[in-house]
């Protein structure tokens, strides 16, 4: 499949180019959560910004207790979020440097040689919110590799409100937008 360089998109009118529609069944939670999304989707399209869906969608889902996994460096977008969701979810909420871990321990590399530095530590973070049985995690600005550690030791599903991005202000789409960047970063564009 290389969805990404069609230009006609025929799926939206029901064609199938795929060999795994008939592997593909929506049914129990699958299900659940598939209506949920679409509910928001119709009821809600360009109105909700991404946390009021998150809300929408935890709600719908019967959630009541919501982990958030946040990079030290989100730490003030972490406290507001964690406020606002505790309005109807119990919340968790786990720094990156969780147990203060020193890079040293694992022999990696420093951004600043000399002194300690603590580990990002995404797996201890799952394990947090593994422990509160949490119903949905959410990632804020976990580093690349991080966000992927994390997803994969979270017993809970997952969704990402934002991601990291240092350079573009956390809107790592703004690469694509740039023409600056697909020029002369990427190579790419007209």
């Amino acid at each position: 499949m290389q969805c990404g360089l069609c230009e006609q998109k025929k799926c939206r009118e029901g064609k199938d180019c795929s060999t795994i529609k008939t592997d593909v069944e929506y049914a129990g939670t699958n299900l659940e959560s598939m209506e949920i999304s679409a509910q928001i989707e119709s009821r809600y399209y360009m109105e909700k910004t991404r946390l009021e869906e998150l809300i929408l969608y935890a709600k719908g889902m019967g959630y009541e207790k919501l982990g958030i996994a946040f990079c030290i460096g989100l730490e003030k977008e972490a406290k507001v979020i964690h406020e606002i969701l505790a309005q109807d979810f119990k919340v968790f909420s786990v720094c990156c440097k969780v147990c203060g871990i020193d890079k040293d321990s694992y022999g990696l590399e420093k951004l600043h040689n000399g002194s300690f530095e603590a580990i990002c530590n995404p797996m201890g973070q799952a394990l947090v919110l593994n422990k509160e049985k949490t119903d949905l995690n959410i990632i804020l600005g976990l580093c690349i590799g991080h966000d992927i550690l994390f997803t994969q030791q979270s017993q809970a599903p997952v969704t990402t409100l934002a991601v990291k991005d240092r350079v573009l202000a956390h809107n790592p789409l703004g690469a694509i937008y740039s023409n600056y960047y697909l020029k002369h970063r990427f190579n790419a564009g007209d």
